[in-house]
C-alpha cells in the first residue's frame, strides 16, 4: 500500500546566536523529522526556502528509503558503488570511512554538513596532507553518489580546501647508495631492486610482470597488469599501459635471471614465489622487511627504504641524466600528461632509451649472482 503523500511543513526558527533558519519538518514512519534548509540570509523569502526544500520533499515521498544521514548514505554507497571498485580500493575506502568519516559525521543529516566545518575538522587531524586529502576526496565521492541518485542537490565538499602536498621532500638514493645496496643483495631480491630502479615501475606493476611481457627483440617491456594483495588488476590509465624501454644492460640482467630462476616459462611471473609454487609473485612487504631493508642497513644507508622510494629515485636519476620534462613524464607514465604532451613524447623514444641507458651504466658493473632454485621465502 502506498504511503500518504506528505507536503511537509516549512517554518522559520529563531536562533539565539546567528541568523534565523528555515526548517522543513516531515513525518518519517512513526517519528517526526526536521532538516535545516538554510539561513534567512541565504533564502530571504519563504518562497525561496520552499523551492530549496523541494528535493527533501521529493525524497520523503519516495517509495524507497532515502538516506537522511551521512551514515545512511555510507551504507547506500557501500552497497551500490564500492562493489564496482577493485578489492584493494574497497579496503582503503572502507578503512577511511569507518575510522575517520562515520565516527564524526555519521549522525549529521546531509544538509547539515558544511564546507567550512569539514575544512576546519581536517586541519585538526594529525595526519599527512595526503591522508587528509584522501578523506576529503572520499567524502566528496559520497556526496557525488547522493547527487547521482538524486538524494541531494549539491556537494558541499567540492569547495573544501585541502592540499595533498608533502610537508617534506621524499628521500631518494644516490647512484653510489644504489650500488652499495645491490652488492648487499643476492638472487631475486637484487634483480627486483635493479629492475625497479632502472624502470621506475610501481611495485604492483613490477610484481605483475610475466616473461612474455619482455620483448627482447624490440627492447621493450609491455605492461598490462598489476598485482595488489596477490590479486591481478588491470592498468587504470592509458599512460600506465604504455610500454617502457628495455636497455641492453637491463635485458642482460633479465636474461641472466631467467637462466637460473625456477619459473622461466613465457606465462610465468618473473618474480614468482617458490613457496606459492610459482602461482603468485613474492609478497612485496615480506621482501622489503626481511631482505631489502636489512641489506640497506648493512650497506650503511640510513634513509627509510621502501618500494616507492625506488620510483622517486628513478625520476631523480632520469632528470640528472639531462632528460627533458616530457621524457621524464613519459618514463614515469603519469596519467595527467596532456594530449599535446602525449603526442610529443611519441616522437622521443630514443630520448627515453638514452635516459634509461644512463641510469643502467651508472649502476654497473653489476652481474646477478647465480642462485639455487629455492630463492627465499615469499
Amino acid at each position: 500500500m502506498s504511503r500518504r503523500y506528505q507536503s511537509g511543513c516549512l517554518y522559520r526558527e529563531r536562533r539565539k546566536a546567528g541568523p534565523d533558519v528555515w526548517v522543513f519538518r516531515y513525518r518519517d514512519g512513526e517519528s517526526n523529522r526536521k532538516e535545516q534548509i538554510g539561513t534567512v540570509e541565504q533564502f530571504p523569502t519563504k518562497s525561496q526556502a520552499l523551492k530549496a526544500s523541494e528535493l527533501i520533499r521529493a525524497n520523503v515521498n519516495r517509495e524507497t528509503r532515502t538516506p537522511r544521514t551521512v551514515a545512511e548514505l555510507v551504507a547506500h554507497y557501500t552497497a551500490n558503488e564500492l562493489p564496482n571498485k577493485t578489492p584493494y580500493t574497497r579496503e582503503v575506502y572502507e578503512d577511511y570511512i569507518s575510522r575517520w568519516i562515520t565516527p564524526v559525521w555519521g549522525t549529521f543529516t546531509l544538509s547539515n554538513v558544511r564546507t567550512v566545518a569539514v575544512e576546519s575538522w581536517l586541519r585538526t587531524l594529525s595526519l599527512a596532507n595526503g591522508s587528509r586529502a584522501k578523506i576529503r576526496n572520499i567524502m566528496s565521492a559520497l556526496y557525488s553518489h547522493a547527487q547521482r541518485w538524486e538524494f541531494f542537490d549539491r556537494n558541499p565538499i567540492t569547495l573544501v580546501r585541502q592540499s595533498a602536498k608533502r610537508k617534506e621532500v621524499p628521500d631518494v638514493l644516490t647512484a653510489d647508495e644504489l650500488k652499495a645496496l645491490l652488492l648487499e643483495l643476492a638472487g631475486v631480491y637484487r634483480v627486483m631492486v635493479f629492475v625497479a630502479v632502472v624502470t621506475g615501475l610501481r611495485v604492483s606493476e613490477l610484481l605483475g610482470l610475466r616473461w612474455h611481457d619482455c620483448d627482447f627483440a624490440n627492447g621493450e617491456i609491455r605492461l598490462s597488469r598489476g598485482i595488489v594483495r596477490q590479486r591481478e588488476t588491470t592498468m587504470k590509465t592509458e599512460a600506465s599501459r604504455k610500454p617502457i624501454p628495455m636497455d641492453a644492460g637491463l635485458a642482460d640482467v633479465l636474461v641472466g635471471w631467467r637462466a637460473v630462476c625456477p619459473y622461466n616459462q613465457d606465462g610465468d611471473y618473473i618474480f614468482a614465489s617458490p613457496d606459492m609454487s610459482g602461482q603468485q609473485p613474492y609478497w612485496p612487504n615480506s621482501a622489503m622487511e626481511s631482505h631489502i631493508r636489512p641489506a640497506a642497513i648493512r650497506a650503511g644507508i640510513s634513509k627509510r627504504i621502501g618500494w616507492h622510494l625506488f620510483r622517486h629515485t628513478f625520476g631523480t636519476l632520469v632528470n640528472s641524466e639531462g632528460a627533458d620534462v616530457a621524457t621524464t613524464q613519459a618514463l614515469m607514465r603519469h596519467a595527467n600528461v596532456s594530449v599535446t604532451m602525449d603526442h610529443y613524447v611519441q616522437a622521443i623514444t630514443s630520448a627515453k632509451r638514452q635516459a634509461q641507458r644512463g641510469i643502467v651504466s651508472r649502476l654497473f658493473p653489476f652481474v646477478p649472482t647465480p642462485v639455487p632454485k629455492q630463492v627465499g621465502s615469499c
